[in-house]
């Protein structure tokens, strides 16, 4: 059987329960005091017992916390998948999408995600997901924008008419004796 890994010199176990004291992340204070019982001369048995996990985990908790000190112990955001548009790809999106459409060669009048899907399958191969393409355009600093709307037989003058109409206001004053007084 291999040797435990050593922690880091630079802390000691009341240094990690008054980091643990003053930490937000549950988790991270839960590890922090893992780790305290080890620098206090425990064993990692007992240090899995107060962390709730086995030992593999604290000898992973070691590990980052060794590399990156206190801060490795947070809960780290999962990077996701790699995005499937290269920077130049980016850059045509822009190109197009800040030109507008051509009807008589994109066949459209105004640019929908879905004809956007289809011009980057075209152009580069690329096939995306309206929901991809909606959020690489948000991260562009992109937003939805759709008129209003309006249909095709409307009146205008019908309009105009009914917003200067003769209306009652919206609100009245109430007759002073709306209440009998009960015998």
């Amino acid at each position: 059987m291999g040797s435990a890994i050593g922690l880091r010199d630079d802390f000691d176990g009341a240094a990690l329960r008054r980091l643990a004291r003053g930490s937000k992340s549950a988790n991270q204070t839960r590890r922090l005091l893992a780790l305290a019982e080890i620098y206090d001369g425990g064993s990692r048995t007992a240090a899995a017992r107060i962390g709730g996990v086995g030992l593999q985990i604290v000898r992973d908790w070691v590990v980052r916390f060794n590399a990156r000190g206190p801060d490795g112990l947070l809960d780290g955001k999962a990077p996701g998948a790699r995005s499937r548009l290269d920077d130049a790809q980016r850059r045509a999106l822009v190109e197009v999408v800040e030109r507008g459409p051509i009807s008589a060669i994109h066949g459209v009048v105004r640019w929908r995600l879905i004809d956007l899907v289809q011009w980057l399958y075209d152009e580069f191969a690329v096939s995306l997901d309206e929901t991809t393409v909606g959020r690489e355009l948000k991260k562009l600093g992109y937003v939805k924008l759709t008129a209003r709307p309006r249909h095709h037989a409307q009146n205008e003058l019908a309009m105009d008419a009914f917003k200067k109409g003769a209306l009652p206001p919206s609100w009245q004053r109430s007759e002073r004796s709306s209440r009998r007084a009960r015998p």
